[in-house]
């Protein structure tokens, strides 16, 4: 037994802001952030909220997939940046979607949020334990970004992407997951909520990331990942038709390509109209591959994460719809 993705759905807020934008921010301009990132613009929340995204990603998943709300039995929810803490927002979305039926709680893993989830999902699946999982990645960094650092405020969008992931028969591919709490300190943000918050410099309460450091581990830590996925299911990277990466940057997509010798069209990319999303980046994308038909039942695809943590990993899926 396994699990298939069988709908996604995605929100993306209205309200976006270009790099002209943040150049009246910070001291940058277009084509400095163009040729360092791959980000032309990124998508901001306004009157929306995470709970409120991932709801509305689930329910267009749920349409997508031709599944009911009651038919869900497990709701997990990738976020950083819940607008909730008690009830979880895995809860707070079973209410507003109506799934009267599912177990729901939140996972927090950064950017490779949602490959933690879907492992979580199909291990769940495989085990007969539930039957119907909807996945959620849910973020809104520009509550967690600091507006006056130029090394982060050029790269975080807000959005949200979801799967319904099924019970099925077919077979069980074998996932690689990684952390190293050791070298966390490359991606921080110090919680609002402590005792001794008078005492905290509020920079540390944003998003704070050492760039070089970050980019070194994922062009180094993602292929490792990606050719251990492949040599645990005896695979090579011929037979994958897409690498479906979390975007973060431009330059580190096409590093991976070009580490694995692998062709960077079949890397896709849409970080140029929402910047690094987290969790939300790559069920955004594999939304919008989906419903523009560029993927075909009976690919097979990685997908692969990577950030705070450190952590990283991949898996194979084929995809079925």
């Amino acid at each position: 037994m396994t699990g298939v993705i069988c709908g996604t759905g995605s929100y993306i807020p209205v309200h976006t802001m270009d790099n002209n934008d943040i150049a009246q921010l910070v001291e940058t301009n277009d084509e400095w952030i163009r040729e360092r990132t791959g980000v032309v613009k990124r998508h901001i929340i306004q009157e929306e909220t995470t709970v409120s995204m991932a709801a509305d990603a689930a329910r267009k998943a749920l349409e997508n997939g031709n599944v009911s709300a009651e038919e869900v039995d497990l709701i997990l929810v990738s976020t950083i940046s819940s607008n909730v803490i008690l009830p979880c927002a895995a809860c707070e979305v079973q209410k507003a979607i109506g799934a009267v039926n599912a177990t729901c709680f939140d996972l927090s893993a950064a950017c490779t949020g949602f490959v933690f989830a879907y492992n979580t999902a199909v291990a769940y699946l495989a085990s007969g334990m539930y039957q119907t999982v909807l996945i959620i990645g849910s973020e809104s960094l520009s509550n967690l970004t600091n507006w006056k650092d130029r090394g982060t405020c050029i790269l975080f969008g807000d959005g949200a992407g979801a799967a319904v992931v099924k019970a099925a028969e077919g077979k069980l591919y074998r996932a690689v997951t990684h952390s190293d709490g050791f070298k966390g300190e490359a991606l921080t943000c110090t919680s609002r909520h402590n005792r001794n918050w008078e005492e905290i410099p509020l920079e540390e309460t944003y998003m704070q990331m050492d760039g070089q450091a970050v980019f070194k581990f994922a062009v180094k830590r993602v292929p490792e990942a990606v050719k251990e996925v492949l040599e645990k299911n005896n695979m090579t990277a011929e037979e994958i038709d897409y690498f479906i990466l979390h975007q973060a940057n431009k330059r580190i997509v096409e590093a991976v390509a070009k580490r694995l010798d692998v062709s960077i069209d079949k890397f896709p990319m849409n970080l140029q109209e929402y910047g690094n999303t987290s969790s939300a980046s790559i069920p955004i994308l594999l939304d919008e591959m989906s419903r523009d038909g560029r993927l075909k039942k009976g690919q097979k695809i990685i997908l692969a994460g990577f950030g705070a943590g450190l952590s990283w990993g991949a898996t194979i899926l084929e995809w079925n719809k």
